[in-house]
């Protein structure tokens, strides 16, 4: 469910399954104003998104944002880095979990938070075959239990 003053533009439903997401933290994200108009369009892909440190700086890459149609010459790069705004402490500490063995920023949603966009990110290590195959399981087994304790349960046949 949506908080007051938030409003979802996208998401990135993946992520939730092919990583283990250990900790999140809202940034602020630096936008040209054709961009933030296609955001409030809806017009925004996290799907190949990740987040990098880079000279003591957050940026988030490969996020796709359309061009704005009726914004002709001003409209930038559909994937162009974009700045994310955190205050130094929070990059640093992020820097030293990052440089863990195997751990990521990714972006887990987009959204407007009293007209101001902000992004999720998570830090994040990616999940082997088992895992995933194992949260399917958990995740089916709760389901039926769900079922059972409603009323509706019966015997699955498989």
């Amino acid at each position: 469910m949506a908080k007051p003053g938030h409003k979802a533009v996208a998401s990135n439903r993946r992520a939730r399954h092919d990583y283990e997401i250990l900790e999140t933290i809202e940034a602020g994200i630096a936008l040209l104003g054709p961009e933030v108009k296609s955001l409030r369009a809806g017009r925004a892909s996290l799907r190949e998104a990740f987040a990098q440190i880079e000279r003591g700086e957050l940026f988030l890459r490969q996020m796709h944002i359309s061009p704005y149609e009726p914004a002709t010459r001003e409209n930038p790069e559909p994937t162009r880095d974009r700045k994310l705004l955190v205050h130094r402490r929070e990059i640093v500490k992020l820097a030293k979990r990052v440089n863990e063995r195997g751990l990521t920023l990714i972006p887990l949603s987009l959204y407007f938070k009293d007209g101001r966009a902000k992004v999720e990110l998570a830090v994040c290590r990616g999940k082997r075959s088992y895992d995933k195959r194992e949260t399917i399981r958990r995740r089916e087994q709760e389901r039926d239990a769900q079922r059972v304790l409603r009323g509706r349960g019966g015997a699955r046949r498989d």
